[in-house]
């Protein structure tokens, strides 16, 4: 059973943005390598703590056999992330996407250990009707092969509403290390809070938030389930988030903010709450609320094309692209939150990630 280093255990605790990655094709719909290496080398240089590949934000169809573009995606961002780390940077926390019933899945988290990741994020859509015995029994043997990452994904992209007694019962498998709530629901965030703090294991599963409607107050938030027991305090430390595969930059400095609240118990501070609705009406733009997430990737390779990070936005799924309206709301949120775009940031260094 493979077990995180201890300093890349220490920076997931420590909490760290990690986008989520995208696919960068050409107009051809063939893999970009030149630009799918630059996408890696933007997050890092950046201070991004990991990257997350082979997840929705990648699409789902690489994983098809004729596309079969998951090993060659999983291998570039390896590579790229070990010539970073080989300049004395921070070790990456290196994030595969882990999709399918159990045998499918426990073949993805080998190909992933092979390649030297860290952790695999389990998806479980594809067992959506599966009762809660079946999916904790997946999750084991998952758990046997990589360090695993759960995740709670809103039902309304292909998740399902989980009880409060998997989330226990899953906090108490030995190497789960994190998870990822993204449910876009106080009420089923705080199911997952309450059963790690419960299962005695806040010390040892990292929390990090996916709810994109909530990030940055999610990043200050505290959680205490028995007042008796003042000292057990459980916070949301980082996020993965395929909102911070765009300007990402912003997203690190917002990270320390809530950080620097957090360590020294400050009053959350009014202008980080104005913040947090910026962001999240950006994140609408972005991730296309209002066609109920339809052109959400394509919104995301929108924001990396004004940057000239992607050639274009194209997807492997022919008939996805931005939704009608949404490159106006682009516009409004890039001209009503200046603050929160990193164009100039990317601009000095697009050419070094080009390379």
């Amino acid at each position: 059973m493979p077990k995180l280093k201890a300093k890349v255990r220490k920076r997931l605790q420590e909490g760290c943005v990690i986008p989520a990655h995208p696919l960068a094709l050409d107009r051809n719909r063939k893999l970009d390598e030149r630009r799918q290496r630059a996408l890696t080398r933007y997050y890092l240089s950046a201070g991004s703590g990991g990257v997350a590949v082979g997840v929705h934000t990648t699409q789902f169809e690489i994983r098809d056999k004729e596309v079969g573009l998951l090993r060659p995606v999983l291998e570039l961002a390896a590579e790229t992330s070990r010539e970073f780390e080989g300049r004395g940077k921070p070790p990456v926390i290196r994030t595969a996407g882990i999709c399918g019933q159990t045998a499918q899945a426990t073949a993805e988290a080998k190909l992933a250990v092979d390649l030297g990741y860290d952790a695999g994020l389990l998806s479980l859509g594809a067992m959506a009707k599966a009762p809660v015995a079946k999916l904790l029994e997946h999750a084991r043997a998952v758990a046997e092969v990589i360090p695993v990452f759960g995740f709670y994904l809103q039902p309304s992209v292909g998740g399902r509403i989980l009880p409060y007694e998997f989330w226990r019962e899953f906090a108490e498998i030995e190497n789960v290390v994190a998870i990822k709530m993204a449910p876009f629901n106080r009420y089923q965030t705080l199911d997952v809070v309450r059963a790690v703090a419960e299962a005695g294991r806040l010390n040892d599963i990292a929390l990090y938030t996916g709810n994109d409607d909530n990030i940055l107050l999610d990043l200050v938030n505290v959680y205490r389930f028995d007042e008796k027991h003042k000292k057990q305090e459980a916070r949301i430390t980082g996020g993965l988030l395929g909102h911070w595969a765009v300007w990402t930059r912003r997203a690190i400095e917002h990270l320390h903010e809530a950080h620097r609240v957090v360590s020294q118990k400050l009053p959350i501070p009014i202008p980080y709450l104005r913040l947090s609705n910026q962001v999240t009406d950006a994140n609408a733009a972005f991730f296309d609320t209002a066609n109920s997430f339809a052109g959400c990737i394509a919104g995301i390779h929108e924001v990396l094309r004004r940057q000239r990070l992607l050639e274009g936005i194209w997807c492997l799924n022919p008939k996805e692209g931005l939704s009608r309206g949404q490159s106006e709301e682009i516009d409004r949120v890039y001209a009503a939150y200046p603050h929160l775009n990193d164009d100039p940031f990317v601009e000095q260094h697009l050419d070094s990630w080009l390379r």
